[in-house]
């Protein structure tokens, strides 16, 4: 007979690396229901990296339970023995998903066992609703986790997790309590893809938190933060600069990725590479200096040739937040954070001599700048803002739960004792 998981109050957030410095929304949004008072533990799929200049990121490593290392693998045996149905229901579940093939079939069954496991590591701590972010493979484990745990089920979706590895997304939208929706856009998509009550689709933004003050000070920097990929767009930037009239600004790019090498390449052949700087991925906090210091915010991001594009990122939210001028390619979801020459700048995607002349416009014109920068701070801080939204997250779960998820005493997080049994 399986055993029958108490109910309980407390938050699992399921995640591919938690955390993860390029995806501050996801420890973000932990961070901030914790600061609500709720209890929220912690599974990540892979061991998070090291942050060195981060203590309280290092602490959110140091207790995230890892699912994909030996513990799980060694007790996998005992988890399926105790909860043989779900094992069955799983391959069911493959067999019969919105799957593009058998490897994809089979990954289902391997990502369900390690739910599975999961939810058998975490049998004792008292889990009432899983939270995954990534439609993919976290929101697989997190949905076997649940049901093991006999918990609810939610997940956000993003990116890459729609549009490039898909897999079984219909499927997970009908098991999902609720979808949590970045994007009236996203909130469409899912509709598009499966048939799916509106009220499953609550509209929660990834958000930021609003500065309590703007700085005065705006040097002659154009700054970008991101991951080099190939939709962020970086080397449109680039192009962009080397063609515009900004000869005596400066150019920072906050972030590090595969394409490093060949931007820092470009930058050279483009004979700008003595006004560019490549700072490398920094902390949050490094990042959020640069910005609030910027005269001007740039991230052309467009659609790559594999379909991958953003939803809306964050660091858009962050840069508007601080009152910064802002310039981004023009995506469906970006277009709901920023109102074209009210609230930012948009470009078309993949065009760097629009992108030039849109930088020219805007450095030469600083009082523009401000206004801008103006009119984003006040669109975030009516739609964007961690208030809004994490209250929006709340009355979702509440909801889904009738009245079982509940804030604790803000005191409350896991203890030894807890993380012991889960290990």
């Amino acid at each position: 007979m399986e055993p029958n998981p108490p109910k309980g109050l407390a938050i699992l957030y399921v995640g591919a690396r938690v955390p993860e410095l390029s995806e501050t929304f996801v420890y973000r949004e932990l961070l901030n229901l914790r600061d609500r008072g709720h209890d929220v533990a912690v599974a990540s799929i892979r061991k998070p990296r090291a942050f060195p200049r981060d203590a309280s990121l290092t602490r959110l490593a140091d207790e995230a339970l890892i699912l994909y290392s030996a513990r799980t693998w060694f007790r996998l045996p005992l988890a399926l023995a105790a909860y043989p149905r779900l094992l069955f229901r799983a391959i069911g579940d493959a067999a019969s998903a919105d799957h593009a093939g058998l490897p994809s079939r089979l990954k289902h069954v391997l990502h369900a066992a390690i739910g599975i496991a999961a939810g058998w590591r975490l049998r004792r701590r008292g889990i009432g609703h899983v939270h995954a972010h990534m439609a993919n493979v976290p929101a697989m484990i997190g949905l076997y986790t649940a049901r093991a745990l006999d918990a609810r089920f939610s997940f956000t979706g993003h990116a890459a997790d729609l549009f490039v590895q898909r897999s079984a997304l219909a499927f997970k939208l009908a098991q999902a309590d609720f979808v949590s929706c970045i994007s009236r856009w996203h909130r469409d998509f899912y509709r598009e893809t499966t048939e799916i009550a509106a009220a499953k689709l609550p509209l929660i933004r990834c958000s930021v938190s609003l500065p309590a003050t703007v700085a005065d000070h705006r040097r002659r920097e154009i700054v970008t933060v991101a991951r080099l990929v190939a939709k962020k767009g970086v080397d449109l930037l680039l192009e962009a600069v080397a063609a515009s009239k900004a000869v005596d600004w400066r150019l920072r790019i906050l972030g590090d990725g595969p394409e490093r090498g060949a931007l820092e390449t470009l930058a050279a052949d483009l004979g700008i590479a003595d006004r560019v700087s490549f700072e490398g991925a920094q902390p949050h906090s490094v990042c959020l200096d640069a910005i609030s210091a910027a005269g001007l915010f740039v991230l052309p991001c467009r659609t790559t040739a594999s379909g991958d594009k953003d939803g809306i990122p964050v660091v858009l939210m962050e840069a508007m937040a601080a009152a910064r001028a802002v310039i981004a390619g023009k995506l469906p979801a970006i277009e709901e954070l920023i109102e074209n020459d009210i609230s930012g700048v948009l470009v078309p995607g993949g065009d760097p001599s629009a992108l030039a002349v849109a930088i020219d416009a805007l450095i030469g014109d600083p009082s523009r700048r401000e206004n801008l920068g103006r009119a984003a701070r006040e669109k975030v801080a009516t739609e964007f803002s961690d208030a809004i939204n994490v209250e929006r997250l709340e009355q979702a779960m509440q909801a889904s739960a009738g009245s079982d998820i509940a804030a604790e005493p803000a005191e409350r997080t896991a203890t030894q004792g807890d993380l012991q049994n889960a290990r």
